[in-house]
């Protein structure tokens, strides 16, 4: 008792990282993050937290801004801190995996999701990306579109490749050439879609469709096409990828798939505390892909 109101009077702060170290358990869970100004990413975060709290586990949140350098410094920083686990998407630059190696060398759980690489042979929880290009495609050429193009992401990794995939193997499935100059890869910020978009409107030849891999670059082309006063959808139909909540409040309204993010940030939750008891060994590794719904909205639906 007397202990205690010294440590009262005190204002006394246990040391965590002893508290860690002692027990070997931290009771916190590292949350690696692309931005967090995506209304995807804060939606998972928020469903992880959830989860995770009710278990007696906070959880520390990074994000890499897109940046392989400031995703490998996040890691460090959570090892540092002696996480019990990591759930992580990773940055737009990243192409070497050694970070992320070192987690597992560690024997620390790491959970991917939206974007992981099955390179690194660990859990993951996203949707599946292939099949939403074919939603996207098959949905344009229902509305009579014959010259799609994509701004994806970089195709380096593997969700970006997979919607490129999908793509391209959907313009096949309708006998719909395959233009090079209609593929694009950027960042997916406001200010690609923007550009992408204008260098789209620049060819000859110009696409009655753009499929945009991310909202945020939807965004940026839509603004380009009601600023040069083209018709949306019936010269030019657009959709975007995440469903954001701003893709039904523009004009006009954006078409977007709906990744399920609540069902993600609780699934990864989940599989991180399936590693929790010592006691059973965790023979098979988690891959959950989740089915991707098409929200069909004013800039695309033409019928």
């Amino acid at each position: 008792k007397a202990v205690k109101q010294v440590a009262e009077n005190l204002n006394y702060q246990p040391n965590h990282l002893a508290s860690a170290l002692r027990s070997g358990k931290s009771k916190l869970v590292g949350v690696i993050v692309p931005r967090t100004n995506s209304n995807f990413f804060s939606s998972v975060i928020q469903n992880i937290e959830e989860i995770l709290n009710k278990e007696g586990y906070n959880i520390i949140i990074t994000q890499s801004n897109e940046s392989y350098k400031k995703e490998c410094a996040s890691i460090d920083a959570l090892l540092f801190t002696q996480v019990d686990g990591i759930i992580a998407s990773m940055a737009n630059e990243t192409v070497n995996l050694d970070h992320f190696e070192k987690i597992k060398a560690k024997g620390i759980p790491l959970i991917m999701f939206d974007r992981g690489e099955n390179d690194l042979n660990v859990d993951y929880v996203g949707i599946d990306d292939y099949y939403s290009s074919h939603l996207i495609v098959n949905h344009l050429v229902e509305q009579g579109c014959k010259r799609i193009a994509h701004i994806g992401g970089f195709k380096h990794t593997r969700i970006f490749n997979n919607r490129i995939r999908g793509y391209v193997d959907a313009l096949q499935k309708h006998n719909l050439p395959l233009d090079k100059e209609l593929l694009l890869e950027s960042n997916l910020t406001i200010e690609d879609g923007r550009q992408k978009m204008l260098q789209l409107l620049a060819l000859n030849k110009r696409p009655d469709a753009v499929y945009v891999a991310g909202d945020y670059a939807a965004l940026g082309a839509l603004q380009v096409l009601n600023e040069t006063n083209i018709n949306i959808p019936n010269e030019i139909a657009l959709v975007g990828f995440g469903n954001e909540p701003f893709t039904g409040m523009v004009t006009p309204t954006i078409s977007s798939i709906h990744q399920f993010s609540e069902e993600i940030g609780k699934k990864a939750a989940e599989t991180f505390l399936s590693y929790v008891d010592k006691e059973t060994i965790k023979q098979t590794l988690n891959k959950i892909i989740l089915n991707a719904e098409l929200i069909v909205r004013e800039s695309s639906k033409r019928i």
